[in-house]
C-alpha cells in the first residue's frame, strides 16, 4: 500500500492563528448601514459604540463616515478639518478607500464637510448609486463588519449606503413622531431592493434614548414591538450622559466607562447582531 502523504504539523501558535483567520476568510464583510432620516436619534453614537463592541468580540471592523457633519470622524478623535483626503475623494475622485482609513479603536474611513458637495458632484455620474459599493468592494475581505454612518436624510449618500449594504439598523428614539419615519424608510428600501440591491433589508430596529420612567417611552416601545415584532432588538439604549461625554475623549463609551450601563448595552447589542448574522 502506498503511504499517504501527511501535512506537516502546525505549531500551537500557527494552529491558533489559522483558527482565527479561517472564519473571516470564508466570506466578505457583512455591511450594515446605520440609518434614520430623522436626526438626533443616537445614530452616530450607536455606530461608534456598536463598532467598538464588535471589535471587543474579536471582529475586524471598519466604520465609514458618510455624513458631512463628520460626527463619527470626530467621535474617534480625528479632526476633519486637517484631513488631506476623505470620503469625498473616495466617492468623487475614486480614491481607494484604504487611503482615507485611520486606525483608532476600530478602523475609520473619515469624512469632512467637503462630503456635502458629493451629491451634486455625483448627480450626473453614470452608476452614481453604486459608487460606495464599488469603493467598499476593494476592502470587504479585510474586515468582518463594515458599519456605515449615514446622514439624516434619504438622499444620494444614503442610497449609496443602502446599495452597498447587506442590512440596515435603524436607531429610533422612543417617541411617537420618531416611529412614523420608519414607514418612509421601508418604502425607500423597497425601491432599492427592486432596482439596485435585492438583498438589503431592515436588520433590526434599535430603541435609543430610552427613559423608562416615562409612560410615553414604554408606550413607544410597545408600539414598536406590536408593529415590527422580532425585528426590534431586545437591547434598549438608555439616556446616559456618559454616552455624550465619550466622544469628547475621542473614543467609545466602552473605552471611556467600560463597566457602565452604556457599555454593557452596546455589548448586548453586539451579541444580538452576531447571533442574527449567524
Amino acid at each position: 500500500m502506498t503511504p499517504t502523504a501527511t501535512a506537516p504539523a502546525l505549531s500551537p501558535s500557527e494552529a491558533s492563528a489559522r483558527l482565527r483567520v479561517a472564519p473571516s476568510a470564508a466570506r466578505p464583510a457583512h455591511v450594515i448601514s446605520m440609518a434614520n432620516q430623522k436626526g438626533g436619534v443616537a445614530k452616530t453614537t450607536s455606530t461608534v459604540n456598536l463598532s467598538a463592541a464588535l471589535k471587543e468580540q474579536g471582529k475586524r471592523v471598519l466604520a465609514v463616515d458618510l455624513d458631512p457633519q463628520s460626527n463619527l470622524t470626530m467621535s474617534f478623535g480625528i479632526n476633519p478639518e486637517t484631513l488631506e483626503k476623505s470620503m469625498f475623494d473616495v466617492l468623487v475622485h475614486r480614491e481607494p478607500i484604504a487611503n482615507v482609513v485611520h486606525q483608532r479603536e476600530v478602523d475609520v474611513a473619515a469624512a469632512s464637510i467637503d462630503l456635502a458637495g458629493a451629491e451634486l458632484a455625483l448627480a450626473s455620474a453614470i452608476g452614481r448609486e453604486r459608487t460606495l459599493e464599488k469603493a467598499i468592494a476593494a476592502v470587504r475581505m479585510d474586515y468582518d463588519y463594515i458599519l456605515i454612518d449615514t446622514p439624516p436624510s434619504l438622499g444620494l449618500l444614503t442610497i449609496n449606503a443602502f446599495t452597498a449594504s447587506n442590512g440596515v439598523i435603524v436607531p429610533v428614539q422612543c417617541e411617537y413622531l420618531s416611529l412614523r419615519g420608519l414607514v418612509q424608510l421601508e418604502t425607500t428600501l423597497q425601491m432599492i431592493r427592486e432596482n439596485l440591491n435585492g438583498e438589503v433589508r431592515i436588520e433590526g430596529i434599535l430603541p435609543t434614548m430610552v427613559d423608562k420612567r416615562t409612560v410615553h417611552a414604554r408606550e413607544a416601545i410597545d408600539l414598536l414591538t406590536e408593529n415590527f415584532g422580532d425585528i426590534v432588538f431586545k437591547t434598549r439604549i438608555r439616556k446616559s450622559v456618559k454616552l455624550a461625554e465619550a466622544p469628547v475623549r475621542g473614543g467609545s463609551v466602552l473605552s471611556y466607562q467600560p463597566d457602565g450601563p452604556g457599555a454593557m448595552s452596546y455589548r448586548a447589542l453586539a451579541e444580538e447582531v452576531l447571533s442574527r448574522d449567524e
